[in-house]
């Protein structure tokens, strides 16, 4: 099968593109309106930037009227957010904060998920969450316009905080313990506890190839 992108509506893209990028890591976002009121939504466009400045990425795509999502106004607003991870056990609380509703409704008090205070940002974090990244806004870049066009927001992480259960002996976080999910196509979901190694390539041209 060979599909024209160039002449593919918008939901069918986006259809093909969410069940053959995968698995996508969870960022669970937490922010604060102008009016201190919260929102926790979840986002699976996001990954990692750099550590030379520490920065993430989330995507918050518009609606299908075009309209940007809370957490996208509430950054606007209040240039703050805290990224969440996602593990197996917060599968069904971080579902449910997909639900949409009234903008200024918080998903913490309609769901009833315990906040915890961040420390250098206003925005409070999920307190089971194993690992929460406290962020400032670096930039957001608007990709597309109207109905499910993007909106990427890059954020500068400023404090990091890791729960002791996830650590292993050597004081780092064991992939096994941390038990993330990943988004798949549809309502599907994927846990990361079957893992394998493959040593990278050192030295030689097979170094000098990669671009990993």
């Amino acid at each position: 099968m060979t599909v024209d992108f160039q002449s593919l509506p918008a939901r069918d893209a986006y259809a093909l593109m969410i069940s053959a990028i995968t698995p996508r890591p969870i960022a669970w976002v937490s922010t604060v309106n102008a009016a201190g009121q919260t929102n926790l939504a979840p986002f699976s466009f996001f990954q990692g930037v750099c550590a030379s400045p520490p920065t993430l990425l989330f995507t918050g795509a518009n609606d299908r009227t075009g309209k940007k999502k809370d957490t996208i106004l509430n950054v606007e607003q209040v240039p703050e957010f805290v990224v969440n991870i996602v593990p197996h056990a917060l599968a069904e609380p971080m579902n449910l904060t997909a639900t949409p509703l009234p903008h200024g409704e918080s998903e913490f008090e309609k769901f009833n998920i315990a906040t915890a205070p961040s420390q250098k940002v206003r925005p409070p974090r999920v307190a089971a969450a194993p690992v929460a990244f406290e962020c400032t806004l670096d930039r957001i870049v608007r990709v597309g316009d109207g109905p499910l066009g993007a909106n990427v927001v890059f954020g500068r992480i400023v404090c990091v905080h890791v729960d002791e259960s996830v650590l292993g002996p050597d004081r780092q976080i064991d992939p096994a313990k941390l038990d993330t999910i990943g988004r798949m196509g549809g309502d599907y979901y994927v846990r990361t506890r079957e893992l394998f190694t493959i040593a990278r390539p050192t030295g030689g041209s097979v170094a000098r190839a990669s671009s990993g």
